[in-house]
């Protein structure tokens, strides 16, 4: 691996970790709108990064961030601090998002080039 395609998969895990982060908040203030905004934000930058990079390390990385990032934003403090409440808005939002980071990762990278007709072994 080159240090530039590390560098960019790096800023990538952070932007996750970023959008992870507000995703969280927008998704509990504005429960029908900020839910589908905070999937569709995640999905853009998941999409994205596979689009920029041309290989699915680039929907990985900041798939990994966003994971991150929801994954400590879940735990509870002890004064009893929380951002995820117990409702179909997080659930929808973790859930929900885990499913689009996959289906970002699994979908093609776009037309393969194209092949002479024949078999290359004959």
């Amino acid at each position: 691996m080159r240090p530039a395609r590390v560098a960019a998969c790096a800023g990538l895990f952070v932007l996750g970790a970023v959008v992870g982060i507000a995703g969280a908040l927008v998704q509990g203030g504005f429960f029908p709108a900020g839910l589908l905004l905070a999937l569709l934000g995640a999905a853009g930058l998941f999409l994205g990064g596979a689009r920029a990079m041309g290989t699915k390390a680039g929907a990985v990385a900041p798939a990994a961030g966003w994971l991150v990032a929801v994954l400590l934003l879940t735990a509870t403090r002890p004064e009893g601090d929380f951002v995820f409440g117990a409702g179909l808005g997080s659930y929808g939002f973790l859930l929900g998002g885990m499913a689009v980071a996959v289906m970002c990762a699994t979908l093609g990278q776009g037309p393969q080039p194209s092949a002479p007709a024949a078999r290359l072994g004959k």
